[in-house]
């Protein structure tokens, strides 16, 4: 799946069959659902799920906590705009997981 087609995938109520719970985490960020995703990302222990949290605590500015899931992650901080970050890390964890 692209990232084109993930993104156009918001606008359904239900997320596409078969995501990774990371990429299931950011479908419902992107829907606005925050607690929902977090939710997810919590249960999430792999690197993939650490960087989904860490990006979600961002958002939510809590900057220390998302410090410390980032490193889990074993990514650095991201600097740019939370939009570009949702872009990249959905985009990466596609390359990651194709369907």
């Amino acid at each position: 799946m692209t990232l084109s087609v993930f993104r156009e995938s918001l606008q359904y109520a239900v997320p596409p069959a078969g995501l990774t719970p990371a990429l299931l985490a950011m479908w419902w960020d992107g829907r606005g659902n925050w607690d929902r995703s977090h939710d997810i990302a919590q249960e999430d222990h792999s690197r993939a799920g650490s960087w989904v949290h860490a990006y979600l605590h961002r958002k939510e500015g809590d900057a220390g906590n998302a410090a410390y899931w980032y490193a889990r992650a074993g990514k650095p901080v991201f600097r740019g705009t939370l939009e570009e970050e949702w872009d990249q890390l959905s985009g990466a964890l596609l390359l990651e997981n194709p369907r």
